[in-house]
């Protein structure tokens, strides 16, 4: 059963990745929808599963919160760092407003959050029957997503679609290779609060600080702002099923 989830997750993240892939003539919509699904992950998904994991403090401040911080932080020290690197640069050569090494670094992530998301499958299935197909279904849903969302990232910040491709593989594998590798291991409860409060700053500044103003500044309408709003509501939708 664990084997059987985890192909419908490869397939699932495979869609989504495509479905982006062929819509780059309508990249501002993918972008706003993009941006959606990422703060409905955020609101509905990471942050309610903060509050059910037993966790540790940090100066008075449960953990997860300050990885949190930490995770929004990191994006955007990493691209004001490339920013500032690629400002110096523009002094002697012209250059491209966006850093392909962002959606990079970006994509890698998510693919960091599908191998968890397997290893999710094969701990809840370690923990019960019930618990497994809950999380399983779970993550299929969402995987969807995870696709549209790696392949978003990596074009929109100037990856050829080849390099999106590559990723896109990567982000489908990862959930098999996650759950295969909860045959030899298991994650503390304490370290997955603590990943999943940075991986939640993270994506709130992907949405927030960078995915949302460049659908907005390619072509500001209100049916990309449609696009966000739908965004949030299949997420909540999805998580509300599961």
């Amino acid at each position: 059963m664990v084997l059987a989830f985890t192909i419908a997750s490869v397939l699932s993240t495979a869609i989504g990745g495509v479905v982006a892939l062929r819509n780059r003539d309508r990249l501002h919509l993918v972008l706003g929808f993009t941006a959606g699904v990422l703060l409905g992950l955020v609101l509905f998904d990471l942050v309610p599963e903060l509050f059910r994991i037993r966790h540790a403090d940090l100066g008075g401040v449960p953990l997860p919160m300050v990885t949190a911080a930490a995770g929004f932080l990191a994006l955007h020290l990493l691209e004001r760092g490339l920013a500032l690197h690629a400002a110096h640069e523009g002094e002697y050569e012209p250059h491209s407003h966006h850093d392909p090494a962002i959606g990079l670094a970006s994509a890698a992530a998510l693919v960091a959050h599908s191998f968890l998301d397997g290893v999710g499958i094969g701990l809840g299935f370690q923990a019960g029957t019930a618990i497994g197909v809950s999380v399983a279904i779970a993550v299929v849903a969402h995987d969807f997503a995870d696709g549209l969302n790696t392949v978003g990232i990596m074009v929109a910040h100037g990856n050829t679609s080849q390099r999106a491709r590559v990723m896109l593989g990567a982000d489908a594998v990862a959930p098999l290779l996650g759950a295969a590798s909860t045959l030899v291991f298991t994650l503390p409860e304490s370290w997955l609060g603590g990943y999943l409060g940075f991986f939640a700053g993270f994506l709130l500044y992907l949405a927030t600080s960078d995915i949302l103003p460049e659908a907005h500044a390619r072509h500001p309408s209100r049916l990309t702002l449609s696009c966000t709003v739908l965004g949030v509501a299949m997420m909540w939708a999805i998580v509300s099923l599961s």
